[in-house]
């Protein structure tokens, strides 16, 4: 099989270097969580998150209203990675759905090993998520010192693992459900998707507004109201025109990019990550709930990942990029055991009414996170550079289904 070299894109290329300053701005906004949560102001501090705002806490809109746009620019991510990017062509994009699978399906077995029949059971799905911003954001620290090929690989299986998220989120962490809601919120996207495709109405300011009050209905049927961010992403009109800058999507996705990573991000760490560290509180790791979280973070992800991907190609099912190695496989599954945002989002849903657990569960994650991106980061360190005869690390080698003679993109 004939293969060609294509270049990052520029798009590829600045998302990935936001990523490496949101990472950091995450992890210092976290850090001022915990430090203020355990200070003399910790009872103020952790108050102030649920105070009352139109009868919901601040925490409450922040957790539903502004991660709904976070979900509204992972699903416009998905969008882009289905139509023109890593998963548009099935050959190239088989390989990181099978460690997508290979990621949730073995953190959430290790989990329900320790916790099944226990009250903690429902904390399966917390080990499931990789941060795509964390985990991009130690890669970037890498720099040329990794292949292209890695970072593709990486948002793509980061990407799939989200939407996995987002579909245990839908299925398993629903609260009552409300029918007339819910069909009021199927009913809104249905026209949404109408507008789209059937009038061709390519203004934002129609779907923004049909998708706020999607999200309301949503709230309203019981279904965590997340899901419509989702679900607006895909009824936005988009072109497959790789050149295409005037789609609405991806006008959208470009405009939402910074303020993702540099405040909705950075706000839910400040109002999630006020962990109390008492005395005692490292008895709450070895807990069935904390065992599972860190051992399917730390373990089990980078197995899953791996060996999820070594039996695909062993069978043939797809292959490893040119320049991409086992060692490279084992790294981004390190990095994938950082669960931080999602993992922390599926604790609250899993744990709501609990802050004892929802307490001990963020403490797991943010011990697993912090071991998963150290180890993967000198992982990929001492064992990542590129080798002679690997593409340049620059580009990225991918099939050419066509037969055509290698060339540089």
């Amino acid at each position: 099989m004939a293969i060609v070299a294509r270049s990052l894109s520029n798009s590829f290329k600045a998302f990935f270097a936001s990523s490496k300053a949101g990472g950091i701005v995450l992890i210092a906004c976290t850090l001022v969580s915990l430090v203020l949560a355990n200070s003399a102001i910790g009872s103020d501090y952790l108050h102030f998150w649920h105070l009352k705002l139109a009868g919901l806490s601040i925490e409450h809109w922040i957790n539903d209203a502004l991660m709904a746009i976070f979900f509204l620019l992972i699903g416009l991510e998905l969008e882009r990675e289905l139509y023109n990017g890593e998963l548009s062509n099935f050959k190239n994009a088989l390989l990181p759905i099978v460690a997508a699978v290979g990621g949730i399906c073995v953190p959430a077995l290790i989990h329900f090993g320790f916790n099944n029949g226990s009250p903690t059971q429902a904390g399966i799905g917390i080990p499931m998520a990789t941060d795509i911003a964390f985990a991009l954001g130690v890669l970037a620290l890498l720099g040329s010192r990794v292949p292209a090929s890695l970072k593709i690989f990486l948002t793509a299986l980061a990407v799939m693992d989200d939407l996995g998220a987002i579909i245990v989120i839908a299925v398993f962490y629903t609260a009552q459900l409300s029918v007339p809601y819910l069909l009021a919120a199927v009913a809104m996207f249905a026209l949404l998707v109408c507008m789209n495709r059937v009038l061709r109405i390519m203004a934002l300011a129609p779907y923004l507004l049909g998708g706020a009050l999607m999200w309301f209905l949503m709230l309203k049927s019981g279904v965590h109201a997340t899901i419509a961010g989702v679900l607006l992403a895909f009824a936005i009109p988009f072109s497959a025109k790789q050149d295409d800058r005037e789609s609405p999507s991806h006008r959208l996705e470009h405009v939402l990019h910074k303020p993702v990573a540099f405040l909705i991000l950075p706000i839910f760490a400040l109002a999630n990550t006020g962990i109390l560290i008492r005395s005692g509180w490292s008895a709450d790791l070895v807990s069935l709930n904390s065992a599972g979280i860190l051992a399917g973070l730390v373990i089990g992800k980078p197995l899953g990942i791996t060996l999820f991907c070594l039996a695909a190609v062993t069978l043939g099912i797809c292959r490893l990029p040119l320049d991409l190695g086992w060692r490279h496989v084992c790294g981004a599954g390190l990095l994938g055991g950082i669960g931080f945002t999602m993992s922390i989002f599926i604790t609250n849903l899993a744990f709501a009414g609990q802050p004892e657990v929802v307490n001990a569960s963020k403490m797991a994650i943010l011990l697993a996170s912090l071991v998963a991106g150290v180890i993967g980061f000198i992982w990929l360190k001492l064992f990542g550079q590129p080798q002679a005869g690997d593409s340049d690390p620059d580009t990225l080698d991918v099939e050419d289904d066509r037969g055509a003679p290698p060339a540089k993109g």
